[in-house]
């Protein structure tokens, strides 16, 4: 029998249960686990109002395909004396490696430790976070964990945004303001296309986020879909990619540049 995992942190939604299908679509039997990891926050980050309802999310997944759920706490993944850690160099250090520098090595160790626990054919993660798959990809290949890391489109509310967890935390004024991230992506990928200079439209798409009603921005550039190099000139594939917060919701989304 093969297996698939779907990792995730719950407060289940639609962007999680499109990958449990992609999950039963590639396996036999396909396991979601439920764990809100504390290593991959900093100590000003939302660990503890990260949103939770573990009985919400088990009515959630009896309607979806998966077939077993594992929730541990933490005492179970980082039990007394644990020392360990995962670390993946070079592509952890730009994006939101910059702004959240514990953030990747917390979500290597924990992703690392739930393959060796499920052992799956497949793993299935979605490409909103799409830094996080690019590095989770090479941690597989690096360490030779027997796993094929597939991935699953954004899935998007009507207007554009990006489904999210953290959306909930969204006032009624910030959430059209939030919209407008997927928004001024999909035109600055159009732009690019159409033949604009990089640089010229990451500095607009900086300059445009806080006209837009965003607190801040933490970086708008164009990568190589495969690396995520930096890019000078266009060449496919290659993808746009920001982080912006309102208020205390940090966001993040990204495009394919060209298809």
């Amino acid at each position: 029998m093969s297996i698939a995992l779907v990792p995730t942190m719950g407060a289940l939604h639609r962007g999680h249960t499109s990958l449990i299908e992609i999950a039963a679509r590639a396996a036999d039997a396909t396991v979601v686990s439920i764990f809100v990891n504390p290593k991959q926050f900093g100590p000003n980050e939302d660990l503890i109002s990260y949103p939770r309802d573990l009985n919400r999310d088990l009515e959630t997944l009896k309607m979806s395909q998966a077939r077993l759920v594992f929730a541990p706490t933490p005492a179970d993944m980082y039990p007394d004396g644990f020392a360990t850690s995962v670390k993946v160099e070079g592509l952890t250090q730009e994006l939101c490696g910059k702004v959240r520098p514990h953030f990747f090595e917390g979500v290597t160790t924990v992703v690392a430790k739930l393959l060796l626990q499920a052992m799956p054919d497949v793993a299935v993660f979605g490409e909103k976070d799409y830094q996080q798959l690019l590095v989770i990809r090479r941690m597989v290949r690096d360490l030779d964990i027997p796993v094929e890391i597939l991935s699953g489109p954004v899935v998007r509310e009507p207007d554009g945004l990006a489904l999210s967890s953290r959306n909930a935390y969204l006032s009624e004024t910030e959430r059209p303001i939030a919209a407008m991230l997927n928004r001024r992506l999909t035109e600055g990928a159009q732009k690019i296309a159409a033949g604009e200079d990089i640089r010229i439209r990451e500095e607009a798409g900086t300059k445009t986020r806080p006209q837009d009603g965003f607190s801040s921005v933490d970086y708008v550039e164009v990568r190589d879909a495969d690396s995520l190099d930096r890019l000078s000139s266009l060449r496919l594939p290659s993808r746009l990619l920001a982080a912006a917060r309102i208020g205390q919701t940090r966001l993040i989304d990204n495009v394919p540049i060209g298809g």
